[in-house]
């Protein structure tokens, strides 16, 4: 009988061994759920510049800390990008958190159109897969923006502009919708600190847009 109930516990133990086991090894790779590029073009000292904005809707069980990094691949043109989650960028729009980065770029030339592969990864080395299309262009010229003598003055063609106010620091502070291209900075209702502002012309339907560089507002 001592022989029976050394075994009953013996295979117990060895049971309970084995589903502990095979708890701690399993494991669920993250999720993809949306992800949008953007193309942006900067002012270069050189002429305007092309980045990618590219932000994803990330999920994973065992947190959203646990993601660790993103590749993005372009395969036709053999390019790869790296973003670390240290390196990302990260924000939350209707309680729902993206990560991603503004700053995908090559070092010479436009960037490449087309498919592009995403592989994400979390910390314990799991992964998902998932291909975004860009296929977007920049349709209109480079816009400008002048301000002097309490009047500001655009010169774009974009479909919506905007101004992005800055302070003295050059921390950012809020973004106003311009609804004419001309017209006094008194009459935007734009913040007592801000300092300097740059313009941010928007095409949303071809997922592009344009950033200038700051300009003094006083």
């Amino acid at each position: 009988m001592k022989n029976y109930y050394k075994k009953i516990r013996y295979i117990s133990f060895f049971s309970a061994l084995i589903l502990v086991f095979s708890v701690s090894c399993t494991r669920t790779e993250p999720k993809i759920t949306y992800g949008f590029f953007k193309l942006v073009q900067y002012q270069g000292d050189t002429g305007p510049q092309e980045y990618f904005s590219f932000f994803i809707l990330a999920e994973d069980e065992d947190g959203f800390e646990n993601l660790e990094e993103i590749y993005v691949f372009h395969d036709r043109e053999q390019l790869r990008w790296h973003i670390k989650s240290d390196e990302w960028l990260r924000y939350t729009f209707e309680g729902k958190d993206w990560i991603g980065t503004r700053s995908i770029a090559v070092s010479q030339g436009s960037l490449p159109r087309g498919v592009f592969r995403v592989l994400l990864f979390n910390k314990g080395g799991e992964k998902t897969e998932r291909s975004f299309s860009y296929d977007g262009s920049i349709r209109y010229p480079f816009p400008e923006i002048q301000i002097t003598g309490g009047a500001f003055s655009v010169n774009s063609r974009w479909p919506a502009n905007h101004l992005v106010l800055f302070d003295a620091t050059g921390n950012y502070i809020n973004t106003v919708t311009l609804e004419s291209l001309s017209g006094y900075t008194s009459q935007l209702g734009l913040p007592s600190h801000a300092r300097t502002a740059a313009l941010w012309a928007e095409d949303e339907e071809n997922f592009s847009s344009a950033f200038t560089n700051v300009v003094p507002i006083n």
